[in-house]
């Protein structure tokens, strides 16, 4: 039950963030001005006389500008539109009572939608940058177990050196160094660059033991005495070996990543605010009275947290561990496969 829980969070994330068009009612950087802050428009069946209607919402009326400050005027339903603008559901007067299902941040922008294209952004540079550490440190985790010796010593004690430094340190350095200003598309380049730089060393260690705990066992030494070449005996039959380690480190990088885009993203160092990501989105309730008087501006991070609890769910009940060696049996069919 468990297991399915994280799975649920998991598919709920990925369905949000692939529909994100058709899902949002508005785009991300659409603007209601006279809605700064405002409070979530919740759908309604039943009017304050008790009669059943369609779907409708109730518009919001600006009772004071300085505290923005809403009242609904209950006397008006708006309606609810249903596949209308390439949208699922919106309003039927968004210039009266836009459908902002988790309110307004500070800039008039439906937060829901923000939210929902903010996956986008953030998952999808959590998994490329989890990719680049896979690929970067399963090459050089081969490599150092299969060669040994100097090669060893220079690519593991340059992984330790990233690893002992505090990685948000090193992605805040990294990111620092760089021009502040930059278009979104480079911003999400250099930061999975930097993000899979510092993932890295955690794959190619592990990968490194398990390479050369394999390298020393009866199937690898027949692989290679049959005549099969470094490439071939590394890659085909070493390597396999750790598939389960490297899942592992993938589910503990995906959710690390995404809490680090959303620190550089607060701290101004990641994606411009127009762009919609989780982080861009704390940044609007980094101040002590969005706490207070505007809480669904912390959607994104009841969002991350839900997203991060999937994974370790799904990570902890699906019983993948790192695969230290293998079995015999399993050596001796790839043996016969040569």
């Amino acid at each position: 039950m468990t297991r399915l829980f994280g799975w649920t969070l998991l598919a709920a994330a990925v369905v949000a963030a692939s529909g994100a068009p058709l899902l949002a009612p508005h785009a991300s950087d659409d603007q209601f001005r006279g809605l700064l802050n405002a409070a979530p428009t919740f759908p309604h069946l039943v009017d304050d006389s008790g009669h059943w209607h369609r779907p409708f919402i109730y518009p919001w009326t600006l009772v004071s500008q300085l505290e923005q400050r809403y009242e609904q005027d209950r006397s008006t339903r708006v309606g609810l539109v249903w596949f209308t603008r390439g949208r699922l559901v919106g309003s039927a007067d968004d210039s009266r009572a836009p459908l902002m299902l988790l309110g307004a941040d500070s800039y008039g922008r439906d937060v829901f939608s923000r939210l929902l294209f903010g996956a986008r952004i953030s998952l999808a540079l959590s998994i490329v940058a989890a990719l680049g550490s896979m690929l970067a440190g399963v090459l050089i985790g081969g490599l150092a177990g299969y060669i040994g010796g100097g090669v060893d010593d220079l690519l593991m004690r340059a992984s330790d050196f990233v690893l002992v430094l505090p990685a948000m340190y090193v992605a805040l350095a990294l990111r620092s160094v760089l021009p502040l200003v930059l278009a979104s598309g480079t911003v999400f380049g250099l930061l999975a660059a930097i993000f899979a730089v510092v993932g890295a060393p955690f794959i190619s260690r592990g990968v490194r033991a398990i390479v050369r705990a394999e390298k020393q066992l009866d199937y690898a030494v027949a692989v290679a005495s049959l005549g099969a070449g470094h490439a071939r005996l590394l890659a085909r039959h070493l390597l396999p070996a750790a598939r389960g380690f490297i899942v592992v480190e993938i589910t503990m990088l995906v959710p690390a990543f995404i809490v680090a885009e959303a620190t550089l993203s607060y701290v101004g160092l990641g994606f411009p605010d127009p762009v919609a990501s989780w982080g861009t989105m704390l940044h609007d309730a980094s101040n002590v009275r969005a706490f207070a008087d505007f809480p669904w501006l912390l959607s994104p991070a009841a969002a991350m947290f839900l997203v991060v609890l999937g994974l370790n769910l799904v990570m902890e009940q699906s019983g993948v561990a790192p695969v230290m060696g293998a079995p015999v049996a399993e050596g001796a069919g790839r043996l016969q496969s040569e």
